[in-house]
């Protein structure tokens, strides 16, 4: 049995604290069962992920001519970079601190942020279980690509300047970081091929359903969100879902994708926004 010490204020429990106190000990849990993935290979994931590097150095796919443009693993560490910066935004917004290096690979230098104040448990509870989403993507890419994974950049979470120490905050972030990451796989797609494509096909999907659920937080909450770019279709009550006139899913490119995370669109920018030295790997410019 867990006992939770109850903060107090002038000696009456703080319910609220309490609950923070009991979302965190309800992620420990959650990350400790689903840590089995690391000891069967990540295979639990859909791909051995040992297999789901293919035909990255010579890109000669005949199914999909595209992607010759642009070499996959080139594809798989631009993703990578992505999650790195939504998994230190979820651990920073969860528990107060960043990546450790047994997710990283590395030391983080991820700053700004801080630990979420959730005024709804449910909430709290959703964000717990994302950032083991998140945490997971990234050690997957990383065991897929081996050698050729980059390290994490230099983030910047508080890049907008807007923080993400109230709920509000944290919904307005998360569901500008989860649409654009469903419209960055869903852009690549043209790009993969084989168990590269399969593999990106069902993360764009986990990221699909967490778009979902915040943004229908979002409209729940009343929390009006500004959108991140001409093609973005912010949560609203006739907005719940960011589709386009075909009712397809939006597709960002590559360069729509840095314009957003570096918060500037002129083309041959390079860093900025959340990544104050840019991205890591070959495709980093808008």
């Amino acid at each position: 049995m867990i006992e939770v010490n109850e903060p107090s204020l002038n000696g009456v429990a703080d319910p609220v604290k309490t609950e923070q106190q009991l979302n965190l000990t309800r992620y420990k849990r959650a990350f400790a069962r689903r840590n089995f993935l690391k000891n069967i290979g990540l295979a639990g994931a859909g791909i051995a992920a040992g297999a789901v590097i293919q035909g990255c150095s010579d890109n000669s796919s005949s199914s999909n001519p595209k992607a010759q443009t642009i070499p996959e693993t080139d594809v798989l560490n631009f993703a990578l970079n992505l999650e790195y910066l939504e998994a230190e935004f979820y651990s920073v917004a969860v528990t107060g601190t960043t990546l450790a290096s047994s997710v990283t690979g590395g030391t983080s230098t991820a700053t700004g942020g801080a630990k979420v104040t959730f005024t709804d448990t449910r909430i709290a509870d959703i964000a717990a279980e994302i950032l083991n989403d998140e945490m997971l993507h990234v050690k997957f890419l990383r065991t897929a690509l081996g050698a050729m994974a980059v390290a994490e950049p230099a983030i910047n979470l508080n890049a907008l300047g807007i923080g993400f120490a109230s709920q509000a905050e944290f919904l307005t972030l998360s569901r500008a970081f989860e649409d654009t990451g469903v419209s960055a796989y869903a852009g690549a797609a043209t790009l993969l091929s084989g168990n590269n494509l399969q593999a990106a096909a069902q993360i764009l999907a986990v990221e699909a359903y967490h778009a979902g659920n915040i943004r229908l937080n979002v409209v729940q909450q009343g929390i009006t969100v500004p959108a991140t770019d001409s093609q973005d279709v912010p949560p609203d009550e006739k907005h719940f879902f960011p589709v386009d006139a075909n009712a397809l899913a939006i597709k960002r490119t590559p360069s729509q994708v840095l314009a957003i995370v570096y918060a500037n669109a002129a083309s041959g920018t390079a860093s900025g926004g959340f990544f104050p030295s840019g991205l890591n790997g070959n495709i980093k410019t808008v």
